[in-house]
């Protein structure tokens, strides 16, 4: 004798959730293994990726296998000799198939128990009804749904015959038998190779319980299912429509309904009616039938695995002999015909309708954050709504209908410029919902313990009094006491403590409540107590609201299916970069990637992280764009601002002033007509209305609006990562920002083009105001980018690219161009004290080499302290340190030239009282001619290449001066009080050892030295050089030998000897006007002085002084031998009196000599004349 069933006992509730929960996992793992195929008969050639692909299926010569055993399947004969190869892969195939294989086993074992499960269902006889049990009838139309899905799915993988017949051959081979689920696999999928057929065949005696449950949906979905204009006039999503019931909430009588997937049921609705077929003649299936089919002609199995449907349809239909379906497929067809013609127009419209209605809805929740308790429901209706709508756009633009159809569709129906702003609301909507998480808390809290208890108390007692029912069952009871105990027992401090909340049992209780009810003879029949039902459903989604809310926010926003849809995903982005009036919504495609991960599924593991690193790879290129675009935007930006700033320099006043002055001078030629005013600076900012928009004003309102995405979110959480969008900006901003700065020099090495330091400091000036001016748009610390980028121009190279800075180039150029041509050009560039300035006072137009270059653009005060301001100290020492290099390679030079000539000068430092021993000595002095360097066919005497080496170094050193003083004057005014300490320890040095120390940080700092601390350290590291260079040759050379201090004075021997050759050259003449001579040797007195100071510093005791006060008496000797010349020499000697001033400039540049030992060696009267002389030639050529 049978035993009744006992509903309690079939835990209905229990099996609908697993079976649920793992049908979406079997769903994951067969589409990767579709997605992953690695054999196809059609095309008859390996599918899958060659990294993930097993070695023996790339083997052509079990190409035979393959096709056998697809053609054999299932009835394989092991022992046949076309297997034998098998055998010895046999290892390899069970470890590499195992996976696939027992995947296919899992789906039959869930077949099984899905069967199983309706069958218990149908014996129950369980009612159905969405609106009542909504738990009960929603996973229970989600588990056919999923299984439906599932065995097409299964249908869909083309290799699955030969890889399973594959696997178990091989097994056999390995353990002497077959498989053991093996035959029953082989039975299921030949039973479900056409699966719709199997499956109506199965769904035949369900068809009781299906029918009812699709018929609640009628009370549901043409509801749902209303086009933008009904939405409108009905007032859906919008809280204004009624401002008087503004605080109430919702009236319903079937909440959980209201959010409910528009897909799931038109999937519940498709898939059902497909096996329930017969059931199509009843009016109102019909009519669900009717419009779900109308509604779109794509519907989704498992991502973006879909089905055309209606052609699906109809061939399931064509291939039912003996029904006389021709009706029902004419119909299929005429509503695809419909759907074709009308769906995407449809949801177009109902796009545009959620743009509105849910910024609505964002911006009345921004301002009063209060109504998301009352009002919560909105919230999650307008995120399903919008997310069924993405949904079916993605479905249908990645999938159009076939080519035989006679329908145009229009690619404006699904290409969506504004479907970012859709994306972003919803993305707002819920930042919302989790930003004030404990206000929806504390709501729902007390709704729950002040409302919801005391009815569903009263419910209780209602159905105990009740006369019809004899007794309320034991379990039933339990339950309802349950869950009236629990909700009825909470208060506002348990959110106050933040103490966790876990209503998933009341929810599990409320759920088996349902299955308990809902079967036929229950002792509580829920369809006689519908106030009960609906209300428990009602606490329920309060409960969710408290403890389950960001589940709840995942459910009904989820938009994790732009994983699957990359190259749709990538083309929105574009299209949104592109369209300014979307930019600010651009930051909700890198939210979208912290979706990826819900899409993932705890029984396929394997694909967690290849979805997480595209999720990371997706942010990062989005995020990288994004701040790309805004870097462009305030490139251009900039490029304007430094065009406006370029109009305001003072070389462009000269034709304003010219044109004025020619305004009062009467011209009598009318016919002479004035060219058209130029625009003077300022006219740009102009306008006549607001409608006129420059190119400036779209440029910051692009600007503005990308700043609002770049600021919307502090972090992004993609998978594992925090990605932050500022950070991003602040990245490419300063690379951008160190490009601009080395673009703008304009430096070009082939015609040693550059821009003056000035123009360049004005254009950096300008792109600084610009960038201060985005901490008005985005929360950033642009001194940071200021503090991060500009020192790294004070450095030779940067730290992004290891590129050149300004500091280099311009180093580069003053070195290589500048000073280069003041040396070799003589008598074109001349170094005037007067100006502070190195000034080009002549031109050789036959030379190509030589262009015309002002050097008073670029060398003068107010260009180097511009560059100064560019470089600062640190590239100033650089550019020093350089220079220095210069000049000690010159010294090497130099001390080459008195060891040729080391006899002669010894004797003449010890004769120099004796005139005509010195007059021979000198003759032999100049026999030893030397090539000039960087001239091949002029030969000169060593006199002449000592005085030019020096006078090198005298440009040099001058220049280095110059640049101090500039560096100087940029410190005082920024730094003024620490330069004032500066100065006081260099006055007041504590002690001699501490004078290295407090001269470097002078020097440093611009404040000038006795002897240049840069020159020491380049002359003694040269000595360095010198010293290991010795030790490591066994050859002695001449240089070697030497002392260095011997070396160091003859060498002023040298010069002072030398410097009365000047006066026989013409380029020495000394122009009053600039204070120096043509030919630079006025800096002599600067090179002869720290030279000296340098080289008696390292290599001698320090006796500087003396050795100076020798090179005086030399040198005045010297020079006073020129006035007692005969009347010839004298002609010869025709700028004397230039070269006498270079002696007093000597004395006047030493800190060791004074004009009273000058005095002693040299007559003032002769200087005075000179001066007379030398100003009054002056004042003639004026």
């Amino acid at each position: 004798m049978s035993r009744a069933m006992v509903p309690s006992q079939q835990k209905l509730a229990e099996k609908l959730t697993i079976l649920n929960d793992r049908g979406r996992g079997m769903l994951t793992r067969i589409y990767n293994i579709k997605k992953m195929s690695i054999y196809s008969p059609n095309k008859k050639k390996m599918l899958t990726k060659t990294d993930s692909k097993p070695a023996f299926l790339s083997d052509k010569s079990l190409d035979s296998v393959f096709k056998y055993l697809h053609k054999k399947f299932p009835n394989i004969d092991n022992h046949a000799g076309a297997l034998q190869v098998i055998n010895n892969i046999k290892q390899d195939v069970v470890k590499s198939l195992s996976l696939y294989y027992f995947t296919f086993v899992d789906i039959m074992d869930f077949k099984d128990h899905v069967v199983d499960l309706l069958t218990t269902i149908d014996a129950c006889q369980v009612h159905m009804d969405v609106t009542l049990n909504y738990d009960l009838t929603v996973n229970y139309l989600n588990l056919i749904s999923t299984y439906v899905s599932l065995m097409i799915l299964m249908s869909r993988v083309e290799d699955r015959r030969v890889v399973l017949s594959l696997y178990n051959v091989a097994y056999e081979y390995l353990n002497a038998s077959s498989d053991p689920s093996f035959p029953r696999l082989g039975q299921m999928v030949i039973d479900y190779d056409i699966p719709l057929r199997k499956l109506s065949e199965e769904f035949v005696p369900h068809s009781r319980v299906v029918v009812p449950a699709l018929l609640s949906l009628h009370k549901i979905y043409p509801k749902r299912n209303l086009p933008a204009d009904q939405m409108r006039a009905t007032g859906m999503l919008s809280l204004l429509a009624e401002p008087l019931k503004i605080m109430n909430v919702p009236n319903t009588d079937m909440v959980q309904c209201e959010y409910l997937s528009l897909d799931s049921m038109e999937k519940w609705i498709i898939f059902s009616m497909m096996l329930c077929h017969t059931y199509l003649q009843e009016a109102q299936l019909w009519d669900l039938w009717k419009t779900a089919l109308q509604s779109g002609y794509i519907v989704q199995l498992c991502r973006d695995e879909v089905l055309h449907i209606h052609s699906y349809i109809n061939t399931f239909f064509e291939s039912l002999k003996g029904h006389n379906l021709h009706k029902r497929i004419t119909e299929v067809k005429d509503l695809q015909h419909q759907a074709l013609q009308s769906s995407p127009a449809i949801h177009r419209e109902r796009r545009k309708f959620l743009r509105s209605a849910l910024k609505e809805l964002a911006l009345i929740f921004t301002d009063q954050p209060g109504l998301l308790g009352p009002k919560g429901l909105y919230v999650f209706q307008a995120l399903a709504v919008a997310r069924d709508e993405i949904h079916w756009l993605l479905r249908h633009f990645d999938n159009p209908p076939s080519k035989k159809h006679t329908v145009k569709l229009s690619q404006e129906d699904f290409v969506d410029r504004q479907l970012p702003e859709l994306l972003f609301n919803m993305e707002e909507l819920k930042s919302l919902l989790r930003k004030y998480n404990q206000v929806v808390q504390r709501y729902f809290v007390q709704y729950l313990a002040g409302y919801d208890a005391v009815l569903l108390n009263q419910l209780i007692q209602e159905i105990t009094n009740d006369s019809n029912l004899a007794h309320c069952p034991e379990d039933e009871s339990v339950i309802l006491s349950s869950l009236y105990n629990t909700i009825a027992g909470l208060s506002v401090k348990q959110v106050e403590a933040n103490e966790v909340f876990d209503f998933r049992g009341v929810r599990l209780d409320w759920f088996r409540l349902q299955a308990y009810t809902s079967v036929s003879r229950a002792g509580l029949v829920l369809r006689d107590h519908q106030d009960l039902g609906k209300h428990l459903n009602m606490i329920v989604f309060h409960t969710k609201l408290v403890d389950y809310l960001d589940e709840l926010i995942n459910e009904t926003g989820d938009l994790s299916i732009y994983c699957f849809y990359h190259q749709i995903f990538e083309h929105q982005f574009k299209q949104c970069m592109e369209f300014p009036a979307q930019h600010r919504f651009s930051i909700v495609f890198p939210i979208i990637c912290g979706h990826f991960m819900n899409a993932t599924h705890e029984l396929c593991p394997e694909e967690r992280h290849s979805i997480g690193t595209t999720s990371v790879q997706y942010a990062h290129w989005f995020l990288k764009e994004m701040s790309d675009e805004v870097n462009q935007v305030i490139t251009a930006i900039c490029e304007e601002q430094c065009m406006l700033n370029y109009k305001l320099l003072p070389k462009h006043s000269a034709a304003s002033i010219l044109q004025s002055s020619n305004k009062h001078k009467k011209n009598k030629d009318k016919k002479k007509q004035v060219g058209p005013e130029e625009e003077k600076p300022g006219t740009e900012s102009v306008r006549k209305n607001r409608e006129n928009f420059t190119r400036m004003d779209k440029l910051h309102m692009a600007l503005t609006e990308l700043c609002y995405a770049i600021n919307h979110c502090n972090v992004i959480q993609v998978w594992e990562h925090g990605f932050v969008p500022r950070e991003f900006f602040i990245q490419h901003l300063e690379t951008r920002f160190n490009k601009a700065l080395v673009g703008m020099m304009m430096y070009n090495p082939d015609t040693s083009e550059i821009a003056k330091p000035s123009e360049l400091l004005s254009s950096v000036k300008a792109i600084m105001s610009v960038l201060q001016g985005l901490e008005n748009y985005v929360q950033i610390d642009i001194a940071r980018v200021f503090n991060s980028v500009l020192p790294q121009q004070t450095q030779a190279t940067d730290s992004f690219n290891g590129e050149k800075t300004i500091t280099a180039n311009y180093t580069n150029w003053y070195l290589e161009v500048l000073l280069r041509r003041v040396t070799v050009n003589i008598g074109q560039i001349v170094y005037s004290p007067n100006h502070k300035a190195f000034v080009t006072v002549a031109t050789d137009n036959n030379s190509k080499e030589n262009l015309y270059l002002a050097a008073e653009e670029y060398a003068d005060l107010t260009e180097l302290r511009a560059l100064a301001e560019l470089i600062g100290p640190y590239g100033m020492r650089y550019l020093g340190e350089r220079l220095m290099g210069h000049v000690a390679s010159q010294v090497d030079e130099l001390k080459k030239l008195v060891i040729q000539n080391k006899e002669v000068l010894f004797n003449m430092r010890t004769s120099f009282d004796k005139p005509e021993v010195m007059r021979d000595l000198f003759r032999r002095l100049g026999t030893g001619p030397v090539k000039q360097q960087g001239n091949t066919k002029n030969q000169v005497s060593d006199v002449d290449s000592v005085l030019m080496r020096m006078t090198i170094i005298g440009i040099l050193l001058s220049f280095r001066s110059l640049a101090q003083d500039a560096l100087l004057d940029v410190l005082e005014d920024r730094i003024p009080f620490l330069m004032a300490s500066v100065q006081d320890l260099q006055h007041f040095v504590p002690n001699m050892k501490d004078t290295k120390v407090v001269n470097e940080m002078a020097s440093a700092a611009g404040l000038s030295c006795d002897i240049d601390p840069l020159l020491i350290s380049a002359l003694r590291s040269q000595k360095n050089e010198d010293g290991e260079r010795k030790a490591s040759t066994s050859s002695d050379t001449e240089v070697a030998n030497e002392s260095d201090y011997e070396l160091a004075c003859l060498l002023m021997v040298f010069v002072a000897v030398s410097i009365p050759t000047l006066a026989k050259k013409d380029v020495s003449v000394f122009k009053a006007s600039l204070e120096g001579n043509l030919s630079n040797c006025h800096c002599l007195a600067k090179a002869v002085n720290q030279i000296a100071g340098a080289l008696f510093t390292i290599h001698g005791p320090g006796d500087v002084s003396d050795r100076l006060q020798e090179f005086l008496a030399l040198a005045s000797s010297s020079l006073l031998r020129l006035g007692q010349s005969q009347e010839q020499e004298k002609e010869t000697f025709k700028n004397r009196e230039s070269v006498y001033i270079l002696l007093d400039l000597i004395v006047q540049e030493s800190p060791y000599l004074t004009m009273d030992l000058l005095e002693s060696c040299f007559p003032y009267a002769l200087l005075r004349n000179a001066y007379h002389t030398v100003y009054k030639a002056s004042a003639v050529d004026i």
